[in-house]
């Protein structure tokens, strides 16, 4: 049921890569490193970002919790999709933590 006829596989895809992302920014804007006072700003233009990428893929959940909430009030089909939205968050999620860890985190001194 992507608005614009996207596939299933398209669709993981997008959410994986656009958590991904959306950790990275979100690690880098609250680096010890980074500009105090800053995070908000990027961490909102990163979503507002990420949205308008995924609408037209798979209307964008971001939040497995508010798919939830919504898939159980249609039923049917979204319901037999739901397991994507958790599935692609939590493995976006994880992959954006560990790149961010391994590529770009640096170590503190002791």
């Amino acid at each position: 049921h992507s608005p614009d006829g996207y596939s299933m596989q398209a669709a993981l895809i997008a959410e994986v890569v656009l958590t991904a992302f959306f950790v990275l920014i979100i690690m880098g804007a609250t680096d010890r490193r980074a500009p105090a006072g800053f995070a908000p700003i990027a961490i909102g233009l990163a979503l507002t970002l990420i949205h308008l990428i995924s609408i037209p893929v798979t209307n964008t959940s971001v939040n497995p919790a508010r798919s939830t909430g919504v898939a159980l009030f249609q039923g049917s089909w979204a319901i037999s999709q739901l397991w994507l939205f958790w599935l692609a968050p939590l493995l976006g999620g994880a992959i954006g933590g560990l790149l961010y860890k391994f590529l770009l985190e640096t170590p503190e001194k002791p």
